[in-house]
């Protein structure tokens, strides 16, 4: 029968083949399948636009989404440590005087040394601005000690969304290439010390590589490539292995030994990861 959904089936095959199907189909179908060259025909008219330098068009790559929102502040003034709104003013100091006497919350501005973080360890009060606990030793370590969900689904998010916005080869709008490596750097540093992945990298990883020319930003992001959270998942070959085998083939020597190096030290992190929650038994 001729139901909407083997409607829309056929008519992707008489797309591609239509010598496959004799019969005739409605001019008008439901789109039930997504357009699968929308990224490649995103990223050529971003290299389009970008070598013509005279369009204002801004324009999302990431697996057909749509463009991203104008940005009015620069990530970096994210990983600024900011002042408690409770410390800014004198009527914020006599309205939470009480609180902080008692020591129920500690502002995080005012954390400057371990001791002090193993005294208020459990009054820590974070700040709105996730981004700046990846500039902050002490801060890390507290998500190392306390795995407060909340903090890592907000800093996950956040992350994310900065990483889209700001892919000088998914976006075009003329982002400095230099404060991205500079971000996805500081990432890095960040999961160094916590001795893990961030999920939001990894996504981020996954959704850009196939659009990626092996140039831009390459040690940074081979650096984030080594940190890819261990998984079983077979989903890891098709986003991560083919569009670096697709690369692999057709660049420099210099890049097939810089990939080889990042997957071995992929292999030793999870190696590490596995031992570290190996069941003693």
């Amino acid at each position: 029968g001729m139901q909407p959904h083997l409607q829309a089936l056929l008519s992707l095959y008489k797309l591609f083949c239509p010598e496959l199907v004799t019969i005739t189909l409605p001019s008008k179908t439901k789109t039930y399948f997504k357009n699968s060259e929308g990224p490649w025909k995103a990223a050529m008219n971003a290299i389009r636009q970008r070598n013509q330098g005279s369009s204002p068009l801004t324009q999302a790559a990431f697996l057909g989404t749509a463009q991203p929102q104008s940005r009015k502040r620069k990530w970096n003034t994210q990983l600024v440590l900011p002042a408690s709104s409770a410390m800014t003013s004198e009527e914020g100091m006599g309205k939470y005087s009480d609180l902080f006497s008692t020591d129920e919350t500690f502002p995080v501005e005012q954390l400057q040394t371990f001791p002090q973080l193993l005294q208020n360890i459990h009054h820590l009060e974070f700040p709105s601005q996730m981004g700046s606990v990846l500039t902050n030793p002490l801060l890390l370590h507290y998500m190392n000690c306390v795995r407060d969900e909340s903090i890592y689904l907000r800093l996950y998010y956040w992350m994310g969304q900065m990483l889209q916005e700001e892919c000088t080869w998914c976006v075009v709008d003329n982002t400095s290439e230099t404060e991205f490596k500079n971000f996805l750097e500081t990432i890095y540093k960040g999961e160094c010390f916590l001795q893990e992945g961030f999920p939001a990298c990894e996504e981020f990883l996954y959704k850009s590589l196939p659009l990626w020319d092996g140039s831009c930003c390459r040690p940074e992001v081979l650096k984030l490539v080594s940190w890819i959270p261990l998984s079983s998942s077979p989903e890891i070959k098709s986003y991560l292995y083919n569009p670096l085998a697709q690369l692999f083939f057709t660049s420099s020597l210099y890049f097939k030994c810089s990939v080889l190096e990042s997957l071995k030290e992929l292999l030793e992190n999870w190696l590490n990861c596995s031992v570290i929650h190996m069941d003693p038994e």
